[in-house]
């Protein structure tokens, strides 16, 4: 019996995981109540979701994920307002926000506005999910960290209650 080819070519060397990776967004997983993150380091892409599923794959594998990249460079403006950070509410996740419910509608909420604890002040789309950010306090909506669209990684300051 011999082999063909095309099944020598299968027998790929599979990427090293390093275990720290996946401990560390288990940890995250943890903290802020996700079921599951994503990380993309070089050609290796892991994947940690509730339940112990733990799934590797090179980064060629997955078509869109050189358009997010070039994204990930805008967040920089956003770290200029640091004397504001004090009264910052952090992300929770990795993810993109948007100020508002959908494209036609208003900001949840607008600098200077009074909010109250647990008032949604905007979302952030992780894994095609939308998560709702709400008021930590009451308190006057002071000044707004971030752009309607922007990708924002985890505990990026967002805004700030006063």
């Amino acid at each position: 019996m011999t082999t063909s080819p095309k099944s020598q070519t299968k027998a790929k060397a599979a990427p090293v995981i390093n275990t720290d990776i996946v401990r560390e967004l288990a940890e995250i997983l943890g903290e802020t109540g996700l079921t599951e993150i994503e990380v993309e380091r070089g050609d290796l892409r892991v994947r940690v979701a509730r339940g112990g599923t733990v799934a590797a794959a090179p980064a060629a594998v997955m078509a869109a994920a050189p358009v997010a990249v070039p994204a990930a460079s805008n967040p920089a403006p956003a770290a200029a307002p640091a004397a504001n950070t004090v009264n910052a509410v952090k992300s929770p996740m990795v993810g993109t926000v948007y100020l508002r419910p959908n494209p036609d509608a208003d900001a949840f909420v607008n600098p200077g506005d009074t909010v109250k604890e647990g008032d949604t002040i905007l979302l952030i789309e992780a894994m095609k999910t939308f998560n709702p950010i709400t008021a930590p306090r009451s308190g006057k909506l002071v000044e707004v960290l971030v752009q309607d669209s922007q990708p924002v990684e985890y505990g990026e300051p967002l805004f700030v209650i006063a």
